[in-house]
């Protein structure tokens, strides 16, 4: 799950412009003042003696929503950017505004990156990567034949594919949104078809029979307080995987640990996804040890 083609170029022209100008980086999204981004891709450009501005441009503080996208990309674009990420709620509504998709940001259905170059807004989804990656690394050997994932927007594209690619055999989609899981479940079992997957209503039986649950809605964020899984049907037996990373401990993990359960929290997809964003927007081979330790850091700090 790796289909990053990197152009440094932009990067170039801005460094042939001014010598002492940084490379211009954002985050777009919704409530994302506690986001560690921009000391996770400053702190590296340092370490590489690369200058970097990173901003949170965010809707909230702005007071504008997704329907703003368009005047954000004219804004970034005005202003030299290399490159923005992408977060909740615009990781899907921001495609029809690119000129152009990598080969997973297509099969997912969302983009979380979008390099600035040559006058082109390409879109790359990193979060597949990052999860898989967190996921290998932290929790190798847990049960993989049943999952529940609880979200079906962007993030949760990412995931849910990154889940299959890994070797779910059945995976079982809830969303508040109904139309979106079907939708979701549609697209990955048209990707999948020796796979089982699924949409339900009914999640309290779902995760009766599951092996491991992702949440991937925006539940437990700063801004969305409280858990899209019910704490009362957390068992020992169930691994409880969450994405969100502010805060690192979110009230589902919190219970998951006090009920026995194995628990990936969503600093691990947050590093790796960074460290690919980095080298595409810069061209620069990341060091994600050094970026996971910065992370560690500045999370404890």
């Amino acid at each position: 799950m790796n289909d990053f083609s990197i152009d440094s170029s932009a990067l170039l022209r801005a460094r042939s412009r001014d010598a002492d100008a940084p490379c211009l980086l954002g985050l777009i999204g919704s409530g994302i003042q506690a986001s560690k981004s921009p000391a996770i891709h400053q702190t590296e450009a340092a370490a590489q003696g690369l200058k970097c501005s990173y901003e949170l441009i965010d809707l909230d503080a702005r007071r504008i929503g997704v329907d703003a996208l368009p005047e954000l990309l004219r804004e970034v674009e005005r202003r030299g950017f290399a490159g923005v990420n992408i977060t909740y709620p615009c990781k899907q509504a921001i495609i029809p505004l690119l000129h152009e998709l990598s080969e997973e940001a297509r099969a997912i259905g969302a983009v979380n990156t979008v390099q600035l170059s040559k006058g082109r807004r390409i879109g790359y989804n990193t979060d597949a990567w990052g999860f898989a990656d967190s996921l290998r690394r932290d929790l190798p050997d847990v049960a993989l034949d049943r999952v529940v994932q609880v979200g079906a927007g962007g993030a949760g594209a990412a995931t849910a594919y990154a889940m299959l690619g890994l070797g779910v055999r059945e995976l079982t989609l809830f969303d508040r949104d109904s139309d979106r899981a079907v939708s979701l479940m549609s697209n990955l079992s048209g990707r999948f078809p020796d796979r089982g997957v699924q949409a339900t209503l009914d999640l309290p039986e779902a995760l009766r029979r599951a092996q491991g649950v992702v949440n991937t809605s925006p539940m437990g964020m700063a801004k969305h307080p409280g858990s899209g899984v019910p704490l009362d049907l957390l068992r020992r037996d169930l691994w409880v995987a969450d994405i969100v990373y502010f805060p690192l401990e979110t009230e589902l993990l919190k219970a998951a640990r006090a009920a026995g359960c194995r628990t990936l929290d969503g600093g691990g997809m947050a590093v790796s996804q960074a460290a690919r964003a980095f080298e595409i927007f810069t061209g620069l081979e990341a060091d994600e040890n050094r970026m996971r330790r910065h992370f560690e850091k500045i999370d404890h700090g």
